[in-house]
């Protein structure tokens, strides 16, 4: 099983697909690598020799922002958002969804499993 990156690329499936499994690279990406170091993208990952791989580890360091780097640059940007106070900040602080979604109903992923409130009771107990 290939490693590129500190991610096991999948063996079977053909090199463009394969490369998408590392954080940053996607359909887009993961061809241009493959057109930039003259690989054929519809070979299988497990086909690829160790200088090829080296290759393509060298020039994802290189030239793109994939994997820890990325995973740090992303959380720089949050943790700037949270510090100036911004909404989309609040937001994250919140655990709620940032990019405008309704969050009355659904959003139960990012809100996590329903957490029951004791009801109101019932306007004959009123009295």
């Amino acid at each position: 099983m290939p490693r590129i990156q500190g991610v096991d690329i999948p063996p079977d499936k053909p090199t463009h697909i394969s490369l998408r499994y590392i954080r940053g690279l996607g359909p887009t990406t993961a061809l241009e690598v493959c057109e930039k170091l003259n690989l054929d993208p519809q070979r299988r990952a497990k086909e690829l020799n160790d200088k090829e791989i080296a290759e393509i580890a060298v020039l994802l360091d290189k030239e793109y922002l994939v994997e820890g780097p990325l995973r740090r640059v992303e959380g720089s940007n949050i943790a700037r958002l949270k510090e100036i106070k911004c909404y989309r900040g609040e937001r994250h602080r919140k655990n709620l969804p940032v990019r405008g979604q309704r969050s009355k109903t659904n959003a139960r992923t990012r809100k996590g499993v329903r957490k029951t409130v004791a009801g109101k009771k019932g306007v004959k107990d009123m009295r």
